[in-house]
């Protein structure tokens, strides 16, 4: 752990249990964080600021938006890290882990990159040159870079994205051994969903890493980004994280959010509340599971409305920034 983090760890770890909230009592569970992720338009509102700054609850933060590709390289060659700089300031002042999201995804692209019709080794270093550019930019405040983000389709056959096109699977140790790299001490992940249970996309990532790490390529972490369905949490996910961890890689549960069709019942919202704690005990009982981040924390900034019509409620905190059972959720899964 970066050295700016020991201190406020030592302190979130010696509180009593009857005290603690999520950060706290995860950091006792024998974890590394309990974070969110946050976007920069929403640091306008001064009462979701405040909160989102509440080390007791959130130890850790990643920028939903402002790293991805077509926020930090817009043109060919040309970077800003304005907004990306503005979530990293504000994890360094409250001492927070800050978790760099991403460097390669099919989605959010610029269109010089998507329709650039590039050949392999013109594609190759220009994903070298992205990876290489933006890990050295956050070089020593990163804990960790999901460098490859979604490679896979559900039925565990890889994405026909820009880069798969054009590159086969080459991209994917091209942009890991470039991160490396450019910050040797931040922790490289590759991240994707529907990877929460046993089944063919599991099994995907799984050959994946075996097949990176025998080929030296350095991979230290699975992100299961566990966006889930109220009522559908996989009973295989503690069993999917122990296996990945035996693969003799760390875990994390990445982008942690629980939807349901609207409106929220009593019955759905207790629902919620179980399948909350069944993912936190879950990386709990795991000890390879390093962390977890909610997908933001309040139903206000939900992004599954806008992605999901008619579906919603999905975090911990309702509009109105107000704790749902969820929470409560979260509290049993990590003292249960």
């Amino acid at each position: 752990m970066p050295a700016k983090h020991i201190i406020s760890t030592l302190f979130l770890a010696i509180l009593p249990v009857g005290y603690c909230q999520l950060a706290q009592l995860a950091v006792a569970a024998g974890k590394t964080y309990f974070g969110t992720a946050t976007d920069n338009s929403e640091l306008t509102d001064s009462p979701y600021v405040a909160q989102l700054g509440n080390t007791s609850d959130f130890h850790q933060i990643t920028a939903a938006n402002s790293m991805k590709w077509d926020a930090t390289e817009p043109s060919r060659g040309t970077f800003t890290f304005a907004a990306g700089d503005t979530i990293a300031n504000l994890a360094l002042n409250n001492g927070q882990i800050l978790r760099g999201h991403n460097c390669v995804w099919h989605n959010q692209l610029p269109s010089w990159v998507t329709s650039g019709n590039f050949d392999n080794a013109t594609l190759l270093s220009i994903v070298e040159n992205h990876c290489s550019t933006l890990v050295s930019h956050y070089k020593g405040n990163i804990d960790s870079w999901d460098v490859i983000n979604e490679p896979f389709n559900d039925d565990g056959t890889f994405r026909q994205s820009v880069f798969f096109n054009a590159t086969g699977t080459t991209y994917i140790p091209t942009a890991l051994r470039a991160a490396r790299a450019a910050d040797p001490n931040a922790k490289l992940y590759i991240n994707d969903f529907n990877i929460e249970g046993t089944g063919a996309k599991s099994t995907a990532m799984a050959n994946l890493v075996q097949s990176l790490k025998s080929q030296g390529v350095p991979i230290d972490g699975i992100g299961v980004q566990a966006h889930l369905i109220v009522g559908e949490v996989p009973p295989t996910l503690q069993q999917n994280l122990q296996s990945f961890v035996n693969l003799g890689v760390e875990v994390a549960i990445t982008e942690l959010d629980v939807r349901m069709t609207l409106p929220a019942t009593d019955a759905l919202l207790a629902q919620q509340q179980q399948d909350y704690q069944t993912v936190i005990r879950a990386c709990k009982a795991v000890s390879g599971c390093i962390g977890v981040t909610i997908w933001d924390w309040t139903d206000k900034y939900s992004w599954v409305p806008g992605s999901f019509p008619g579906q919603g409620a999905a975090c911990p905190w309702d509009e109105n920034l107000v704790k749902k059972p969820a929470y409560q959720g979260i509290v049993n899964g990590w003292t249960q």
